[in-house]
């Protein structure tokens, strides 16, 4: 064989299948995730093996539509939920982010799509995630529209996933949340999440790496495990009673940045805010990292919400009753500070912790 031919020798017959790759079983799975895709949503077109999925863009109520779109992933969470089998809290984890992120500028969600990435493709792990994202998008009414499931061999190593989502969501231009209207006097009001829901895996695993038992220890009854774990809390239904009043100044959701990261956001130039930090009621679980890895406080507020899932920010003349609808939701929500002009604060656009 001369030096240019690139033949592979008949020893080493090559086929994706042998590389890595079965289509077969890729085929399969594809077809298992068909039951799981099929919606009786009239706006959702979709037909099993079609390039893209199709989706009624009309939007009768709306005068002026406007299209909120976002991606995101899970981070380095997914690791655990591999390694210790918490595959549907995972998914929930995905999609209530998501509806999250856009939720809090006003926006219904429509429709979501999902990709999957992996070192080997196993069936029944896909098949079953791509089942409890389906699940996780109808329990906040919109629907998994179609994703995209990749194998990679030799990127990835076997047992491996990178899950990642888009979404579609629609506000009335009018009706967009986008903090513009925040000004000094406004208070800022906290709407509690149920532990770390996305953030700050990176530390915690670094920490159980350090010691491992510490999976193990309780807190009233439940493990450091199980309350890591927790799925990412879903704030739609109680963004949608408070939203539309027109006291309701901005949402921020707090994920990676903490309070300070997420709450600057919305601020329009010319404010900053204050933050009571003995008014945050902090969750045992944080108290727990931070003891055992010796976090510093500053760390702390940066790296996860400390037990603020959403922060509001309102008119001081109708923060009560923000409050109570709140508590009709189930949210037992509390005031943790104020926005106060740039020039009192010597700082503009600036969250700080007093």
């Amino acid at each position: 064989m001369s030096s240019g031919d690139s033949k592979t020798p008949d020893s080493t017959k090559l086929s994706y299948a042998s590389a890595g790759v079965d289509i077969a079983r890729a085929d399969s799975a594809k077809l298992k995730m068909a039951d799981s895709l099929r919606s009786k949503n009239p706006r959702v077109f979709n037909s099993i093996g079609a390039f893209a999925s199709l989706y009624d863009g009309s939007f009768p109520d709306y005068k002026q539509p406007v299209l909120v779109l976002k991606m995101e992933e899970p981070g380095s969470k997914q690791k655990l939920a591999f390694q210790y089998d918490f595959i549907p809290s995972l998914c929930e984890d995905l999609v209530n982010h998501l509806v999250n992120d856009i939720a809090v500028m006003g926006a219904e969600p429509h429709a979501v799509q999902d990709v999957i990435v992996c070192g080997k493709l196993e069936e029944q792990v896909v098949t079953q995630l791509v089942e409890h994202i389906a699940r996780a998008c109808r329990a906040l009414d919109c629907e998994l529209v179609g994703g995209e499931t990749s194998e990679q061999p030799g990127v990835l190593a076997p047992g491996t996933y990178v899950l990642a989502a888009s979404i579609v969501g629609v506000v009335e231009k009018s009706k967009i949340l986008d903090g513009k209207k925040i000004s000094a006097g406004d208070q800022v009001f906290a709407i509690p999440s149920n532990g770390l829901h996305t953030n700050g895996y990176s530390l915690v695993r670094k920490l159980l790496e350090l010691n491992p038992a510490m999976k193990d220890e309780e807190i009233a009854d439940e493990s450091f495990l199980k309350l890591i774990m927790r799925a990412h809390t879903p704030y739609l239904g109680v963004i949608r009673a408070i939203r539309d009043l027109p006291e309701m100044h901005g949402l921020a959701h707090i994920t990676g940045g903490g309070i300070a990261g997420n709450l600057n956001r919305i601020l329009p130039s010319g404010v900053s805010v204050n933050i009571f930090a003995n008014l945050i009621r902090s969750l045992p679980v944080f108290d727990m990292i931070e003891r055992a890895g010796q976090v510093s406080k500053d760390d702390m507020r940066r790296t996860f919400n400390c037990g603020v899932g959403i922060a509001g920010v309102c008119k001081k003349s109708a923060l009560d009753e923000i409050l109570s609808l709140c508590a009709n939701c189930g949210f037992d929500a509390y005031q943790i500070g104020e926005v106060v002009s740039a020039a009192s604060a010597q700082t503009d656009r600036t969250v700080r912790y007093l």
